[in-house]
């Protein structure tokens, strides 16, 4: 009785341990995700503010979060610099990532 107890408690701690290790894996992808959406977002918002293509910098970016699954949260253009600020959802916890693009200094 006492070996099949211990089985249980054992097995309860490995499939916590490992749902927590999934789901901080999980949220270290989506963080990650969430930056390169920033990063094109900002490429896009920069490349439009050179003229390198049409349209309005904030425009484009938020064109771009669109596509990643990702909303601005806010989009600042100083002269030809761009800095993005993305946003997502992941599970209930909002979670942000910026990027700053534009020409060489």
């Amino acid at each position: 009785m006492a070996g099949t107890l211990l089985c249980v408690g054992v097995l309860a701690c490995t499939a916590t341990l490992s749902l927590s290790l999934v789901t901080a894996g999980s949220a270290a992808v989506f963080s990650q995700n969430l930056a390169g959406v920033a990063d094109a977002a900002a490429l896009a918002a920069a490349d439009a503010a050179s003229g390198a293509v049409e349209g309005e910098p904030c425009a484009r970016a938020a064109e771009v979060a669109g596509a990643g699954a990702a909303q601005i949260v806010a989009c600042d253009l100083d002269e030809l610099v761009v800095t993005v600020t993305v946003g997502g959802a992941f599970g209930r916890f909002a979670a942000t990532a910026s990027a700053r693009a534009g020409p060489p200094r």
